[in-house]
Order: C-alpha cells, then sequence, then structure tokens
C-alpha cells in the first residue's frame, strides 16, 4: 500500500481527520478528536499504529511477526505497529484501520456515536 492510498484509506471513513500534533512528519488520523491511526508517510518501511482489542493484538503479532508488532510509543497492549508496505494484503490493511476506527468510535459518548449512525 502506497502512502497516499494509506492516507485516503484512513480519510475515508466517516468524520475522519489528519492533523499534525507531533509535527509536519507525523499524520495523526482522528474521528470526533480521537486517535485512530497514527503514521509517518515518507517512512520507510511505511508503517501504520493502529488501535485493537487487545486478544486480537497478541494474535494478530503471533500470525504476522515483524509486519505486526506492539505500538511505537504506543500502549503496547492497545495498539499494534503495522507495516503496510507489500507484506499484508491490502484488503486485510484495510480491515485493521476498520477495526482501529470502529474501536474508537465505541469509545465515544452515544451522542457522538449517533452522528455517525453507530449505535
Amino acid at each position: 500500500m502506497s502512502p497516499d492510498r494509506l492516507r485516503a484509506l484512513c480519510l475515508s471513513f466517516a468524520a475522519a481527520t489528519e492533523e499534525f500534533p507531533f509535527g509536519p512528519e507525523l499524520s495523526v488520523f482522528k474521528v470526533r478528536g480521537k486517535m485512530f491511526a497514527l503514521t509517518a508517510l515518507d517512512a520507510r518501511p511505511l508503517t501504520v499504529n493502529l488501535k485493537c482489542d487487545p486478544e486480537d493484538a497478541i494474535r494478530l503479532r503471533a500470525e504476522h511477526p515483524g509486519l505486526i508488532v506492539p505500538g511505537w510509543h504506543m500502549n503496547k497492549r492497545h495498539w499494534n505497529t503495522v507495516t503496510v508496505d507489500g507484506g499484508l494484503a491490502d484488503r486485510q490493511v484495510r480491515e485493521l484501520v476498520e477495526d482501529s476506527w470502529d474501536l474508537v468510535v465505541a469509545g465515544l459518548p452515544r451522542a457522538e456515536r449517533l452522528r455517525l449512525d453507530r449505535p
């Protein structure tokens, strides 16, 4: 997956925004002010930090050693760093990003979820 496709994917979710609170080199993708993805789009290899259910995080790391690892500079229980430039199918990357977005949305107040059509 290319950096442009990763950016487009992250912005394709409802209410997704891209911000740069840590400087111009780090894209932070948020939904209603809460982060669901963090990446340096010009980094090689291209990686993205994504929120993940703790049990799924362990399973994914075991299934994809070296491609999915504990989140870099994040809570290692709830975040994974995913290498997205070739080792994983684009479909799987999309599912991981969507899962991250879903987890963040699930933690939003009910009124915010309703505005996203996600009860």
